[in-house]
């Protein structure tokens, strides 16, 4: 097995970014937008990306979210993403981040039955609500990727979910310090796996799909690998705004296509 090295790991981030995406991805991308069954829904924005949940299984989570669906009907609710954003904003002026993260993971978990209790779980250390308020001044003051590192502390909340709160967190805030955060899950990681092996063979290393295998696993990223993610994903977004396929000014739009399989780089 190739040893993991970082130079090796720095050579493979700037191929993957040379250029961040080939003519065959921004082909793919702009046929997913343009189908009606798929994208188009979403050619002015994420907003309306929404999940299912029921409310009643979250009611032991407190604080709840005073927009989301009343928990003692036993009906299933949807919400969209621009409802979390709304419902941060209300949490926000009430100078409540723990009822702020409830609501990101409400809609991060949708319709998981453990999602709940894992949330319950995070709430509940002593330090939790002090380490999303200090998150979300580092995301003001330095940006995503010193409020990524200071969640990764939590316990039981891993980079799938507390990128998720940032993500959020970056929409309602009227201003960030640099780019604005994104989720990063296993699947986002798989692409960029993908991705960066593919790249890394077109430039000789034989040891990319090795090198790409460990920096892009399934969790567990580094604060530096978070940065690496959001380089990418803002100049594969230029590079899609700039191509003539009317791609949405928002960078999320290209976090929802991904996830939802629009381009296989393999």
């Amino acid at each position: 097995m190739t040893r993991y090295d970082q130079r090796r790991a720095d050579q493979l981030d700037e191929a993957m970014l040379e250029p961040p995406l080939p003519d065959s991805a921004v082909k793919a991308l702009g046929r997913w937008l343009a189908d009606p069954e798929r994208g188009r829904r979403y050619a002015d924005g994420s907003g309306p990306h929404t999940i299912l949940y029921a409310p009643a299984k979250w009611t032991a989570v407190t604080p709840w979210p005073i927009t989301f669906a009343d928990r003692a009907v036993d009906e299933s609710a949807s919400v969209s993403r621009a409802e979390v954003v709304a419902a941060v904003r209300a949490a926000e002026r009430s100078e409540s981040w723990a009822k702020a993260f409830v609501a990101t993971q409400v809609w991060g978990y949708g319709g998981s039955g453990y999602g709940p209790y894992r949330t319950r779980q995070v709430l509940a250390q002593p330090n939790a609500e002090a380490v999303l308020t200090e998150a979300v001044s580092l995301l003001v003051d330095e940006g995503a990727v010193a409020a990524y590192e200071l969640l990764n502390t939590l316990h039981g909340l891993g980079p799938s979910f507390f990128t998720k709160f940032l993500y959020f967190a970056g929409l309602a805030l009227p201003e960030v310090k640099g780019p604005r955060p994104l989720i990063l899950d296993r699947v986002l990681a798989g692409v960029l796996r993908r991705h960066a092996s593919k790249a890394g063979r077109a430039h000789g290393y034989e040891w990319s799909g090795a090198v790409a295998r460990w920096i892009w696993r399934d969790g567990g990223w580094s604060p530096h690998r978070y940065d690496v993610y959001l380089r990418w994903m803002h100049a594969a977004h230029a590079r899609l705004t700039a191509a003539t396929i009317d791609w949405p000014a928002a960078p999320d739009v290209l976090e929802l296509a991904l996830f939802s399989g629009a381009w296989n780089p393999e």
